[in-house]
């Protein structure tokens, strides 16, 4: 066993989702599944217990909720990190879990590769919010999000004069859109889509496309 891997512990009350989770971080490289919890009071016993590095937690367990995990764990000054790994997105849910100190708010449509980068990012202290929250986070709060840039012009002349069609192709990212999505979308082939990507990469001086994407998001791109 590595004792350098990341120590996982997920928290979920569908048993299918549980297995694709376990499976998805049994495969992968770096990590070591701790512990797995189905509902709140169980997640706050096996944390206290495993001591996991990072813990994905659902909002909508069946005793309590989330937040409510989040702020017993709190209180026991438990050092995990806490990611929200959910199909909810109101923006109650939302501010309360970020009010209460989580690294990362990830919607479950996610894709495998991101998930396991954002996870390993927070384990290295980094923050994550998924495109789909950011629009209602922006109009509540600028002190979570920046302003946007006015123009598009504006974006493009900060980021190494990004193409018309990279532009197109960069909020197609943003909205967490495969290379085929993309091809499809913009009537192009899936490796033109790819070439499009990595120049988006090194223009923006970004390690990879969930990179590209958060700081298009920061800097007012959507």
């Amino acid at each position: 066993m590595d004792s350098n891997a990341i120590k996982i512990m997920f928290v979920e009350d569908h048993k299918l989702i549980r297995v694709g989770i376990k499976t998805v971080f049994d495969e992968a490289d770096g990590f070591e599944v701790v512990s797995e919890a189905s509902t709140g009071k169980e997640a706050v016993e096996k944390a206290l217990k495993t001591k996991p590095d990072v813990i994905l937690l659902d909002i909508g367990l069946p005793d309590m909720s989330g937040c409510k995990v989040i702020t017993k764990l709190q209180e026991y000054e438990c050092p995990s990190k806490i990611i929200i790994l959910s199909s909810h997105n109101s923006d109650d849910e939302v501010n309360k879990c970020l009010s209460s100190g989580v690294y990362a708010y990830v919607i479950k449509d996610i894709n495998t590769e991101m998930l396991l980068y954002i996870v390993r990012s927070v384990f290295q202290g980094a923050m994550w919010l998924d495109p789909k929250i950011v629009p209602s986070l922006r109009e509540k709060s600028e002190k979570i999000i920046p302003k946007k840039h006015t123009t598009r012009e504006a974006f493009r002349n900060s980021h190494a004069n990004l193409t018309q069609r990279e532009y197109e192709v960069l909020k197609l990212v943003v909205d967490g859109k495969s290379n085929n999505d993309i091809a499809e979308k913009l009537c192009i082939s899936e490796h033109t889509a790819k070439a499009h990507v990595c120049s988006i990469i090194q223009k923006l001086v970004v390690d990879d496309r969930t990179q590209a994407a958060v700081k298009a998001i920061k800097e007012g791109i959507v």
